[in-house]
């Protein structure tokens, strides 16, 4: 059975991010999100997961480049514990800011944490991961990527047997907001409450879950 991980990063990165999240949760498909800890709107993305039992919540490790790959473990355990004092329970997964858990030179200490506290490490998990529904390629914007369309295409032809995370990052945006990211997220958000695409997975018995669904490494 194929069986769907619709997961939003840079939660807490602004309260119009927060807002999006908890949006695409509450009238979309959005099951599960990847907290930043140390930005401003952090404790209240905290607060705002703490209030919904259907969205999974993990941490979105932020390691500002150059990053030392002698200080990488440290730093991603160090996160790891502040994400426990804000919510006052383990994240679901783990996964980073920009992908940079990627990098050879860092990857080692990601899954070093992962593997001690046996948590799903996005790509180091056994879930397929989906990038592709991204609104921004080659620095312009492709509103196309993440519209209704988009979304029924990678339903349709990117879903494979088991369990599979789309990658989002829906929201509004705001003057906390520093990305170059900024009204694909609005369009993504859009797409994730469109009812017509809920049907369809419905109709498609694919089910909607949360990386609480797959079993720790």
């Amino acid at each position: 059975m194929k069986r769907l991980i619709v997961n939003g990063d840079d939660f807490g990165a602004s309260r119009g991010i927060n807002r999006g999240v908890i949006e695409a949760n509450a009238k979309g498909i959005l099951t599960s999100a990847s907290m930043m800890v140390d930005r401003s709107a952090s404790e209240e993305a905290a607060r705002l997961g703490a209030r919904l039992p259907t969205l999974g919540v993990g941490l979105h490790v932020v390691l500002p480049p150059p990053a030392a790959p002698a200080e990488a473990e440290a730093e991603v355990q160090r996160q790891l514990e502040r994400f426990i004092e804000l919510s006052g329970q383990m994240p679901t997964h783990i996964d980073s800011h920009h992908h940079v858990h990627r990098d050879p030179r860092l990857l080692p200490a990601f899954l070093a944490v992962a593997e001690r506290e046996r948590l799903p490490l996005r790509g180091h998990c056994g879930v397929h991961h989906i990038a592709t529904f991204y609104g921004q390629w080659d620095g312009e914007t492709h509103l196309e990527h993440v519209s209704p369309n988009a979304m029924r295409r990678i339903v349709s032809f990117e879903l494979e047997e088991g369990l599979n995370e789309l990658c989002c990052h829906p929201g509004y945006v705001d003057g906390d907001l520093e990305s170059s990211y900024s009204r694909e997220r609005q369009t993504e958000l859009e797409t994730l409450c469109d009812p017509e695409i809920a049907a369809m997975l419905r109709e498609g018995t694919i089910p909607l879950v949360t990386f609480r669904d797959l079993r720790a490494p």
